[in-house]
């Protein structure tokens, strides 16, 4: 059932913990086969959890616990196990590995409760198993984001993109859900991604997240978009305001979770690079690059070219001018976030006593030297870049490895 994915990987966590528990996934119910199912059950098997994602009031039970009874009491066991009913899932409510080990646990009692509920706090019959929220089995190789948008803005489609890219680009595997509201076209959506060098079986949302974005401002106002982010993470939020200002123009309640968290925080004015590059409102491809940019999940410059080539084949169909707005706008996001982050290096310099025109001009020479050359292979030679030998070496190790492209972009923005 929908919760199979869920109750396996959470086996495989607790068996390496030294538990010794399993899972039996039902694909087929109807017709139900009662000698498949008796066969599956290993002889220790000592007790038994069903779980329905129904509810039938005035039954004696629901209707996948009372096949299984049925069939273990006919199936003539020589020690037949104890059978608990439990449901989960009811009102669309998560089912997490925590709600998982609170059944092994309910089952590990001398007295099980039967017929219990999960996920759900029945304050009126009083059936629900208690369980540890902090509880989380979320491999550390397994990287996980969350993004917040709006509904019509891109965000959904670029997040599509970015698993398309990961999963075709890497031995990664890939996991998107998407939680948007009926009225789509202006209202909330939240995309959580899984990336990972496993198969992903988290048929959850996100708890733990490494990285979040928030595509609209607003939204910091209506929800605690930091919730979910763990310590360390990184926070990017797309804002008309510089990393100078920006601290004063967020609510309490974030500053307090960015403090207390000691997150990375990327600013980027999105919606200005996407209207600078001729995209209009469409920010999605500058926050994407964004993404791609900071999270580490592909190397910064396999990223940025699988990006190009995603957009080439999307928008191929669409005009020659499409395409070459969104390549336009790649390059606009790098230099935005290149901007960004020299910014923070002038003011560690001026910090350490520097003079910033200085560190500035002594940049550019630099970079001049190492566009020459890249371009000139015996520009020592002539004099047109004077150095000590060893100095040398470095230098054409430096250009090779960043590239003229590269290069002149740091120029252009310095």
């Amino acid at each position: 059932g929908s919760g199979a994915e869920a109750v396996h990987e959470t086996v495989d966590a607790l068996n390496a913990r030294g538990e010794k528990v399993g899972v039996i996934k039902i694909r087929l119910y109807r017709p139900f086969d009662v000698a498949r199912l008796v066969a599956a059950l290993p002889a220790s098997t000592k007790a038994i959890a069903v779980l329905d994602r129904t509810k039938e009031p005035g039954s004696a039970g629901e209707p996948l616990y009372q096949d299984c009874v049925t069939a273990l009491h006919e199936a003539s066991l020589a020690v037949l196990p104890r059978v608990v009913s439990g449901r989960y899932g009811l009102s669309s409510k998560e089912f997490t590995p925590a709600m998982i080990k609170a059944v092994f646990d309910n089952l590990a009692q001398p007295h099980p409760k039967n017929h219990f509920t999960i996920g759900i706090r029945d304050d009126v019959s009083h059936t629900s198993l208690d369980y540890d929220e902090s509880f989380s089995i979320e491999p550390a190789n397994v990287t996980r984001a969350v993004f917040y948008g709006l509904g019509s803005d891109g965000t959904v489609g670029a997040n599509k993109n970015s698993i398309k890219i990961i999963g075709e680009q890497t031995e990664h595997y890939a996991q998107g859900y998407f939680v948007y509201d009926s009225k789509k076209s202006g209202s909330e959506t939240v995309s959580h991604l899984r990336f990972g060098p496993q198969p992903i079986r988290s048929t959850y949302l996100i708890e733990q997240a490494h990285f979040v974005a928030c595509h609209q401002p607003v939204l910091m106002e209506r929800h605690d978009v930091l919730e979910v982010i763990e310590p360390g993470g990184i926070f990017l939020l797309n804002t008309p305001y510089g990393a100078e200002e920006v601290w004063a123009h967020l609510p309490r309640r974030t500053q307090q979770r960015i403090l207390d968290k000691k997150l990375k925080f990327y600013v980027i004015n999105a919606d200005r690079v996407a209207r600078e590059s001729g995209m209009g409102k469409q920010n999605n491809t500058v926050l994407q690059v964004c993404f791609f940019a900071i999270a580490d999940v592909l190397p910064r410059d396999e990223a940025i070219a699988a990006i190009k080539e995603s957009i080439k084949k999307t928008y191929g169909k669409k005009g020659e001018e499409i395409v070459q707005m969104n390549l336009r706008a790649v390059d606009a996001a790098l230099a935005a976030g290149d901007a960004a982050a020299l910014f923070g290096a002038v003011e560690s310099v001026i910090d350490a006593g520097h003079d910033p025109r200085r560190f500035a001009t002594d940049l550019l020479e630099r970079f001049r030297d190492l566009i020459v050359l890249q371009a000139v292979p015996d520009a020592a030679a002539r004099g047109v870049v004077e150095a000590p030998e060893d100095e040398l070496d470095k230098m054409r190790s430096q250009a090779e490895r960043i590239g003229t492209a590269t290069l002149t972009r740091f120029a252009e923005v310095v």
